[in-house]
């Protein structure tokens, strides 16, 4: 639609200050609603300014009653998609950093109203409170979040699932700087979620790569039936058509591509099925937060210097931790990752806090030497007999029932 098209003052001058908010970088959001055109069911929607393959461009999210459907644009024609869409909607909020432009419009007439943008300045109040910004890589209006119960019908976060949305969030943004330093694929990635669970993480890593124009094929598996089914339905409302969910676990699922291998929380071995899944299949990136390190724990005879230290119960626990992930972080590096060991959300949050994030930089078809070296001194040095991730890539037999165990 051309400016020279029969429009209101006030409409043009709300397409002007869009435009000129886009040049300025200061455009955060654009909402059009009461939309009153050909696609049916069609409730409003979403603009944002997204960068794709390092380029930026317009994604515009529309919100249907049934899904959700995400459009990108180049951001030179980001004036005329804006201007074909306004053309069909009652109401249209302009959210820049500073201010909030809201167009109000019948056939007879339009009203258009300048105020500050709440939003930016609760934000501002929060960066002066906490000394940080909270930036949100799922958006809050998000249409799974309602049936997994993160939010309400008005798109609110209920209170006590305010620790897990900010868990999810952390994770979209481990996941989405990872994702930027692994090699671009020509194809879909396929992404696989081991103990996936109600899909809260699932869920809301399919729905930023398919806003962010990189649609996936992503399967979550998990052991119980109900939960299963109820993922499988949620999926299918929210009209993700490439989300998959698969009843079982590491020992029974087996897939024939494997880009990004996740595992949170899986239960003491299934961590080390998983990372050998994701070694083996070639993934490029692997993602785990390990849980209840049982293994070497039995194992363990620990220098007598440490003695004193490990007298106290806690202790014990925690250097059989530290050791079963440095063997896993090790083995990973011998096999060609960076890997890195850090906490991944604060243990306020979860008790279940350490990430292992490994992106793949080479193929080797044999493990580093020097690396395995260190990894025999670690075992000599604390009597460690045998550790399950690498038995798995010494293609050894390995008890398969512990890595279905749950917590």
């Amino acid at each position: 639609m051309s400016a020279s098209a029969s429009i209101f003052p006030q409409e043009q001058q709300f397409l002007d200050a869009f435009q000129q908010a886009v040049d300025e970088q200061r455009f955060e959001r654009l909402i059009l609603s009461q939309y009153k055109g050909e696609l049916a069911q069609l409730e409003k929607i979403t603009l944002r300014v997204i960068s794709l393959q390092n380029e930026p461009v317009l994604s515009c999210l529309y919100r249907y009653k049934t899904q959700d459907v995400t459009k990108n644009y180049p951001l030179s024609e980001a004036s005329a998609q804006v201007a074909a869409l306004l053309q069909h909607c009652r109401q249209a909020n302009l959210l820049t950093l500073d201010e909030e432009l809201q167009l109000k419009k019948n056939k007879k007439k339009a009203m258009l109203t300048l105020s500050k943008n709440k939003s930016a300045s609760k934000d501002g109040a929060e960066q002066q409170g906490h000394d940080r910004i909270k930036q949100r890589y799922v958006d809050q209006d998000s249409q799974f979040l309602q049936p997994l119960g993160i939010t309400d019908a008005k798109a609110q976060i209920i209170p006590s699932m305010a620790r897990k949305w900010k868990q999810i969030n952390k994770f979209v943004e481990i996941c989405a700087g990872a994702l930027e330093q692994i090699q671009p694929a020509e194809k879909p990635l396929h992404i696989v979620d081991f103990g996936s669970g109600k899909g809260y993480l699932t869920f809301a890593l399919y729905d930023y790569l398919a806003k962010h124009g990189q649609t996936p094929f992503v399967t979550g598996v998990e052991l119980n039936p109900k939960m299963v089914e109820f993922c499988q339905h949620v999926a299918a409302e929210a009209g993700f058509t490439q989300l998959d969910f698969f009843q079982g676990d590491v020992r029974t699922y087996n897939p024939e591509q494997l880009d990004v291998m996740i595992a949170l929380h899986a239960c003491d071995v299934a961590t080390d099925f998983a990372i050998h899944t994701g070694i083996r299949l070639n993934a490029q990136m692997i993602m785990c937060a390990p849980c209840c390190h049982k293994e070497l724990r039995p194992q363990l005879h620990s220098p007598e210097v440490l003695k004193p230290m490990l007298q106290f119960g806690i202790h014990a626990g925690q250097q059989a931790e530290m050791l079963t992930d440095t063997i896993r972080a090790l083995l990973l590096k011998a096999y060609g990752y960076d890997t890195k060991v850090f906490e991944f959300v604060a243990l306020e949050h979860t008790s279940k806090n350490k990430m292992i994030l490994a992106v793949r930089r080479k193929e080797v078809t044999e493990p580093d030497t020097k690396i395995m070296a260190q990894i025999e001194a670690l075992k000599q040095m604390y009597g460690i007999q045998q550790q399950s991730l690498q038995r798995l890539l010494e293609n050894e037999l390995v008890d398969q029932d512990r890595a279905g165990c749950r917590c």
